[in-house]
């Protein structure tokens, strides 16, 4: 679980440290869609997910133990580390680099990267990975956001 969890709260923290540009003008400026969900939100979001994100991937990395599946679990530690990379990497892209266009295609890989961990942790776990779900749900949804607050500040 510590290797887990402290590899979920390095991500949160260097998405964090990218982030702070979502306080500047620059991000101030940019035309957003009606849905754009209140500066609030996103940290007790987040702080959820990676909550979940570290609970369940411990347990299912505990599991694929269990199971003597070896083999599952270092491919899972594996897509697990590529997707905590893409996560923090989205933050950067975004907000230090403004590249918007680049952030939404990552926003999608993202997106498709947490089904993927979704689909290992069920196939370890069942049910009891269903929290995991809510991720690649919210990646999803940060994917269309992205996209259109591209789409809406294209020069």
């Amino acid at each position: 679980m510590i290797p887990t969890a402290a590899a979920v709260v390095a991500t949160g923290v260097v998405g964090g440290l990218a982030s702070r540009p979502a306080r500047t003008e620059w991000f101030k400026k940019l035309r957003k869609p009606p849905y754009q969900p209140p500066p609030q939100v996103f940290p007790i979001a987040w702080n959820a997910l990676y909550s979940t994100i570290a609970g369940v991937s411990a347990s299912t990395i505990d599991e694929f133990d269990r199971q003597g599946r070896t083999e599952d679990k270092r491919r899972y530690i594996a897509a697990l580390g590529a997707n905590l990379v893409l996560n923090a990497g989205w933050s950067w892209l975004f907000f230090s680099q403004r590249r918007l266009g680049t952030a939404a295609v990552a926003a999608g890989v993202l997106a498709a990267s947490s089904a993927d961990l979704t689909r290992r942790s069920v196939s370890a776990r069942g049910k009891a990975a269903a929290p995991l779900a809510a991720y690649p749900l919210w990646c999803t949804f940060a994917t269309v956001l992205s996209s259109h607050i591209w789409f809406l500040n294209r020069r």
